[in-house]
């Protein structure tokens, strides 16, 4: 029964993290599949180019609650189901994981930065502002959402180090998912690199 719950709880996460709300608020606001135009990425940019930022908006909010929601669940509930900082880590990651790797999409998912930064805000409060200070800062500067993301995300797992609220700030499991996330957002963001390199990368507000 000890394992069942953290498989369960992990499970969720990512069937969770799988919903492509991208796709489906596209869906319901009448507009384009965002897997057929500009970047063709799942994700609320990309929906940003359709025109819509109402739909932009809820994409972005839905993104970043699958990756909350399953965190914070942890956090306020798993005590009472035996569900330590090793599970807490596993789910971070596996509704990360569902976005960028969808089951119910084929597999073909989003970058996942907005869920990114959900599962940090759900992992603790502080360290989601800090992030997402580094990424408002970088963004207003630069006006580049892939730049901003992937500095953001390798910032995270040093803020993370530098944290000292509670014996769970030391958890291992914890700071290898945050690392591991930061990794993916960077691999996933490879042709936004090469776009930046060479000097092509649409800044934001510009059509792709």
């Amino acid at each position: 029964m000890d394992i069942v719950y953290p498989i369960a709880a992990t499970l969720l996460a990512y069937l969770i993290g799988s919903l492509s709300f991208a796709v489906l608020v596209s869906k319901a606001f009448g507009l384009s599949d965002p897997r057929t135009y500009g970047s063709k990425n799942p994700g609320a940019t990309n929906v940003l180019r359709s025109g819509s930022k109402p739909a932009a908006i809820i994409t972005l909010i839905l993104d970043a609650l699958k990756g909350y929601v399953p965190v914070i669940l942890v956090q306020i509930f798993g005590k009472e189901f035996g569900l330590g900082d090793g599970t807490l880590a596993l789910v971070a990651l596996a509704a990360f994981l569902g976005h960028v790797w969808p089951i119910f999409f084929k597999f073909k998912g989003g970058k996942g930065v907005a869920t990114a930064a959900g599962v940090i805000f759900g992992i603790d409060w502080l360290l989601g502002l800090g992030v997402l200070a580094t990424f408002a800062i970088l963004l207003f500067f630069f006006r580049w959402v892939s730049f901003a993301s992937m500095a953001a995300a390798a910032f995270a797992p040093f803020f993370y180090l530098l944290g000292d609220r509670g014996p769970w700030y030391s958890s291992k499991a914890v700071m290898a998912s945050i690392f591991i996330m930061a990794l993916i957002l960077a691999v996933r963001h490879r042709e936004n690199i090469n776009r930046l390199l060479n000097g092509k990368e649409p800044r934001l507000g510009e059509k792709k």
